[in-house]
């Protein structure tokens, strides 16, 4: 089986995650989303939407990380671990409840707040203004609301006294704006203690290396930023090429940003 993925993005980080959980053998093929990869000839021979994660398992190709979710659990399921997406009807339509309801909410809220501070000064050469911070951090604040007061709520996990891919799903999306280092879950007890019981049901050693691509996200873009920035005063040399291949991208997250509503 192979899995096209960058750890940048949360979908692809659940779906790395209960690989590893579920221990799935996989080839891991890295499409790196922040150097355009996705759009590339070759990638879009597999997945003709240009984006990730995808599985590849022979002749058989699945996009959407919802879909490959729960492939791999109901392929993979055993007594053990049956709670990822369980067969009892009642408990897998919670797991759906809230997979359903996430993209437009904690997902969408998330990358938001991501991509202002990630894309926003790249495409437009200036600070992200205050009050459009202020309103996505809110939007934001929001969903965690709906997700501590109707889907947690006193139990240890969404669905109950085992974790689930709902669970997955959500950690990774709470992970997203963490890179911009804003810790969404502060004066947040019950859901600062639901994260840390998910990170021990993954195991902390595997959460940690899923999530080091997001967490060293603002070196990598400043990187970026300054390579546009020397461009300026350079001729030739990788500096140009480097600056070159990001103005090339910008159309891409401007975009992004549109699709977000954010410029």
């Amino acid at each position: 089986m192979e899995l096209y993925l960058d750890l940048i993005s949360p979908p692809c980080r659940s779906v790395f995650l209960l690989a590893k959980v579920l221990q799935i053998p996989f080839d891991f093929k890295l499409v790196q989303l922040m150097t355009g990869q996705q759009y590339s000839e070759e990638f879009g021979q597999i997945n003709l939407i240009k984006k990730v994660p995808v599985m590849k398992e022979g002749s058989f190709i699945l996009t959407e990380s919802v879909a490959i979710l729960k492939f791999l659990a109901q392929k993979h399921a055993s007594s053990a671990v049956d709670h990822w997406y369980p067969a009892d009807l009642q408990q897998q339509a919670r797991v759906n409840e809230y997979l359903s309801w996430q993209h437009l909410n904690l997902r969408v809220h998330g990358s938001r707040v991501f991509l202002l501070w990630a894309f926003y000064p790249l495409v437009t050469g200036s600070e992200v203004p205050k009050k459009k911070t202020d309103a996505a951090v809110e939007d934001l604040k929001q969903s965690l609301n709906l997700l501590e007061e109707k889907f947690l709520q006193d139990k240890p996990f969404i669905i109950g006294d085992q974790v689930s891919l709902a669970d997955l799903v959500a950690i990774v999306e709470i992970m997203q704006p963490a890179g911009t280092g804003l810790d969404v879950l502060e004066g947040r007890p019950r859901l600062i203690a639901w994260r840390e019981r998910v990170e021990q049901e993954v195991g902390k050693q595997l959460f940690a290396e899923a999530h080091a691509s997001i967490m060293k996200a603002s070196s990598v873009l400043q990187e970026m930023q300054s390579s546009s920035s020397s461009s300026s005063s350079s001729s030739g040399g990788s500096s140009s090429s480097s600056s070159s291949h990001l103005q090339a991208l910008v159309p891409r997250f401007q975009k992004v940003l549109h699709h977000f509503s954010l410029i």
